[in-house]
């Protein structure tokens, strides 16, 4: 049997095409066009997510044998607003999850509603990002397309609805809207009254690896592919691609170091930090999971190599830091304000701790151990509740970096274990389809018999050690100037 995995990405689709042992067998993507109407805002199209799609799945099933394909699933960007009207017709272009109109909204909600009355209904606090208040500002700014609204939707919802028929989401994407309620896996009442809106505008929810229904036959015929094809609700891109690492289970970790930073850690217990510094979401094996999320990790060593030092040569850089655990100089890497565990959009990047003999060196080993050093902000949060954490998978581009790697595993004392296959999210989804079609007995059981370790950093007790100290001095920069980044703006 074949199995495709779709990820719904910010900027294109990316289809994967995996067999029954989990071997991949094809990849493709196709790109659509992200617009910006006003400053902050951000919107696509869900047409072109659906056009862009189907061909994709023309192009990766064009070489196999289609008969053989046997379900498609997702994962795909959280906390898009998807809006269709009685004729399930989409009403306006999707708003995005970094879109940032809903500064009031979202002020009203923790302010007004009030921050313990949302942990109460939804385990989580206001963003600006999450759905909830999207939902708001159409009400006050649209009023008639407010008005049109039959079903509510997430993005790679809205393909798995285009392919079955069925107004679906699953519970990890939805904890994210802001509207569920994630300790007992279904939508708030209270919320959905606060929003104006109704159950029944929203889709039905679904566990991860669940059929939602079979394939249209039109698109079967279509496309070539069997009408019994299974169509299964898929996850969130963060709880999708933690399925593809194998982040799944009791007291699993994963750390990507991509353009943002998350830390992500699965838990078949639900717990919420008491100050709701990280996420606290289901997950797609069925389960609940924390996440801590850095809007800036990767793309800091990006903006230091290429704008500041001027250079494309980021192993020759590293190559010069000699002394790990021993810098002086310390940076914050709040280049675009940050998210957990601090909720500051106003922070700012900041280095420390200068002097007439710091060196070019220095500063970007700062920058490195800073994301690190923010990274382990949100682990000493899940520490807080109990969880204990040994040893965590990584991965994003910043993964390819050993020093980054060795200053990860020292700077939080844990084993990291590098994976043979980083497919993200696309892979996610494909194990959930061959879940859902009983490839395997369960989510866990995929993760144990596809993903695989082919190493592991092991922390050093020494250099451990020292980057204690240097922790809980990096621990006490930001308390100490975070009042002045609202006077610099």
């Amino acid at each position: 049997m074949l199995y495709i995995g779709v990820d719904l990405g910010t900027s294109a689709v990316k289809l994967l095409l995996m067999n029954e042992e989990g071997k991949i067998e094809k990849i493709v993507s196709r790109e659509y066009p992200l617009s910006f109407p006003h400053p902050g805002w951000s919107e696509q199209k869900p047409e072109d997510w659906w056009t862009q799609s189907i061909e994709g799945i023309k192009e990766l099933t064009a070489e196999c044998d289609k008969s053989q394909v046997a379900g498609i699933s997702f994962g795909g960007q959280m906390h898009g607003l998807v809006i269709l009207d009685e004729n399930d017709e989409v009403i306006r272009p999707a708003i995005l999850w970094n879109d940032g109109r809903t500064t009031k909204e979202t002020a009203y909600l923790n302010e007004v509603i009030g921050k313990d009355k949302l942990s109460e209904y939804t385990a989580n606090i206001a963003f600006a990002g999450f759905t909830a208040p999207k939902i708001l500002w159409v009400k006050e700014n649209e009023p008639e397309n407010f008005k049109r609204i039959k079903k509510i939707m997430l993005p790679k919802d809205y393909l798995a609805y285009k392919l079955s028929g069925t107004h679906c989401s699953d519970m990890s994407d939805a904890s994210g809207m802001l509207l569920m309620d994630v300790k007992n896996r279904c939508w708030s009442k209270e919320m959905l009254d606060i929003c104006g809106i109704t159950e029944e505008q929203m889709p039905k929810l679904f566990e991860s690896y669940e059929t939602v229904g079979t394939l249209k036959p039109e698109l079967a015929e279509e496309l070539g592919i069997p009408a019994t094809c299974k169509i299964v609700a898929g996850a969130g891109d963060n709880a999708a691609a933690a399925v593809g690492t194998g982040t799944v289970g009791d007291g699993m970790c994963n750390i990507s170091l991509g353009t943002s930073g998350t830390i992500f850690i699965s838990s078949k217990e639900f717990g919420v930090d008491p100050h709701n510094a990280l996420h606290a979401f289901a997950h797609a094996d069925g389960n609940y999971h924390l996440m801590g999320c850095m809007l800036s990790a990767a793309s800091c060593n990006k903006w230091w190599m290429d704008e500041i030092i001027g250079t494309k040569d980021y192993a020759g850089e590293q190559a010069k830091i000699e002394k790990l655990g021993e810098n002086n100089v310390y940076f914050l890497p709040y280049l675009m304000g940050e998210r957990s565990p601090h909720n500051n959009p106003n922070a700012r990047g900041t280095f420390i701790g200068l002097t007439m003999d710091s060196t070019r060196a220095d500063m970007t080993q700062a920058v490195l151990e800073g994301v690190a050093f923010a990274i382990r902000d949100s682990f000493e949060v899940a520490k807080s509740l109990g969880i204990k954490i040994e040893r965590t998978k990584i991965c994003g581009g910043g993964a390819k970096s050993p020093l980054w790697k060795k200053m990860i595993a020292n700077i939080l004392n844990i084993k990291v274990d590098v994976i043979e296959s980083e497919e993200g999210p696309a892979l996610g989804g494909a194990m959930l389809a061959a879940v859902a079609n009983g490839e395997f007995a369960s989510v866990e059981d995929a993760a144990a018999k596809i993903v695989k370790v082919i190493d592991t950093v092991e922390p050093e007790p020494e250099l451990a050690a020292k980057y204690e100290e240097k922790y809980q001095k990096f621990a006490k920069i930001y308390p100490t100037v975070k009042d002045l980044f609202g006077e610099l703006l």
